[in-house]
């Protein structure tokens, strides 16, 4: 990502490493010289106190081994040249074995001869220090000159070559440790930030789902920093979250239901009786007829009253099916029952209701195909659910022909989660299409009563979906019959 925190970790702490490097190179080239000239400056001073006071002291001759010696170590230890001149008397002391030119430059300075490229440092009554080039060389000195008293005059000299030499050398080792030490850090800061930031990342990446309304993700990371704290408090505002939001559906749903409940409300009670009174007329019937029969003795073979009383049994069961169904359907058509909504498993409930199914489908002999593995989470009331799958499997199975597959799937699209129910047999008629979510409406009358049918169990689907809010159908094919409905995931 060109704007994450990782790339701008490492750009500013490799900028400001940088930035640090070049300034103390820079400092390095500029000052460094001359402060090497400035401490050799005080070295010149120091010889100049010692030959001074040798001078005082009547000391200063090289015939004074002790005195000459000490002289000696200093220069070297300094890496300076010294010549010392005394005009009175012929006394000559220097650590220079061939000290013509030193002469020259003292007599020059004692004949006020100045060069043109000295260049005067510092300037006092009794010495002063200057930066010049040898005669003949283009090599650069640091001289000082002056009097000792008595009629001494002395002049140290040092080489600049070395002071540059080292400068030189420090430069093109500071560059080298440098560029070392720079891509070191690089490596440093890139672990170190990738550590520090993988956290971030996980914490954005958590944050983009709990938008999305995922709240399944957990920050895992752990740690007891201030990243670790954050992520903690994530995971619990996660749990809040999918609280609230489970209740705002349950309420919004609440208040879509309240407000059409009332425009249906006489509508559905008006519709309730006249489909329940027509429904249960003809069972009615049934039963008060063989119910009469057994009672006038019709037929006093037993096997024929057993098949009477087979009857009325067989009716009153459809009865009290049909009445449980319509209790159920009114429930949902009048929103007396609540609906919770909430986060479940949607796969894991299709394969529950195929797996309490099993029994249904041997007797029907139906090869049952779900091959969903994935785990889809969906937005709706869990055991309204169940009733839909459950009346779409079932209607399956009853309608189930041909190779005898019974095919469901579930598929992701954008937003919610479609399950078919797909069945191999007949297609339904067109004209019969637009009717089958209709209360009682059967298509094959005969065929529906064969199985026990009453035209309710699609009536009961369509409910649950209304009460939803979500999309339902019916899909033709040529050899079978796919009903599908569909569910948010967000």
């Amino acid at each position: 990502m060109r704007h994450s925190i990782k790339r701008q970790m490492m750009v500013v702490f490799i900028s400001l490493l940088t930035f640090m490097f070049a300034a103390i190179l820079i400092c390095n080239v500029w000052m460094l010289e001359p402060y090497y000239i400035r401490d050799k400056e005080s070295k010149f001073i120091s010889m100049y106190q010692a030959l001074a006071a040798a001078s005082e002291e009547g000391r200063l001759d090289m015939s004074d081994e002790e005195m000459y010696g000490e002289l000696i170590r200093q220069a070297e230890k300094d890496n300076l040249f010294f010549l010392a001149v005394n005009m009175e008397k012929p006394m000559l002391v220097t650590n220079v074995q061939h000290s013509v030119e030193l002469e020259q430059q003292l007599n020059a300075f004692l004949l006020n001869h100045t060069e043109n490229n000295e260049k005067i440092l510092e300037k006092t009554d009794s010495y002063e220090i200057s930066q010049t080039k040898g005669k003949k060389s283009s090599a650069e000195y640091l001289m000082m000159r002056g009097d000792l008293g008595g009629g001494t005059f002395f002049l140290i000299q040092s080489p600049l070559e070395s002071i540059q030499g080292s400068v030189a050398l420090a430069n093109r080792f500071l560059i080298a440790v440098g560029i070392v030490v720079i891509a070191v850090c690089m490596v440093l800061v890139w672990f170190f930030s990738r550590r520090l930031t993988e956290p971030l990342r996980e914490l954005a990446e958590l944050s983009e789902k709990m938008a999305e309304l995922n709240f399944e993700a957990k920050y895992t990371s752990g740690g007891e920093n201030e990243i670790g704290v954050l992520g903690e408090n994530f995971n619990r505002m996660s749990e809040k979250l999918e609280k609230a939001v489970s209740d705002l559906k349950s309420a919004n749903n609440q208040l879509v239901r309240d407000i059409e409940q009332k425009e249906k409300l006489e509508q559905m009670r008006t519709e309730f009786l006249g489909n329940v009174s027509h429904e249960l007329k003809t069972p009615i019937a049934l039963i008060q007829g063989y119910a009469e029969g057994l009672k006038e003795g019709i037929d006093d073979d037993p096997e024929s009253r057993e098949f009477y009383c087979d009857v009325i049994i067989d009716e009153v069961s459809k009865m009290n099916h049909m009445v449980k169904n319509l209790l159920t359907l009114n429930q949902l058509e009048f929103g007396s029952e609540e609906i919770q909504f909430e986060r479940f498993d949607l796969t894991e409930l299709v394969q529950g209701v195929l797996q309490s199914m099993e029994l249904f489908a041997e007797q029907k002999q139906a090869r049952v195909q779900f091959l969903q593995n994935e785990s889809v989470y969906a937005w709706a009331d869990e055991y309204k659910v169940e009733q839909v799958v459950r009346n779409y499997v079932s209607n399956a199975f009853n309608h189930v022909s041909g190779d005898r597959v019974v095919e469901v799937k579930i598929e992701t699209r954008g937003d919610v989660a479609r399950t078919t129910v797909f069945n191999t047999g007949t297609p339904i008629p067109d004209e019969d299409l637009a009717h089958i979510w209709e209360k009682f409406y059967k298509v094959d009358k005969a065929h529906t009563r064969e199985y026990g049918g009453n035209g309710i169990g699609l009536s009961i689907v369509k409910a649950v979906m209304d009460s939803f809010h979500q999309k339902y159908g019916v899909e033709n094919y040529d050899n079978g019959v796919a009903f599908w409905f569909e569910l948010g995931i967000k």
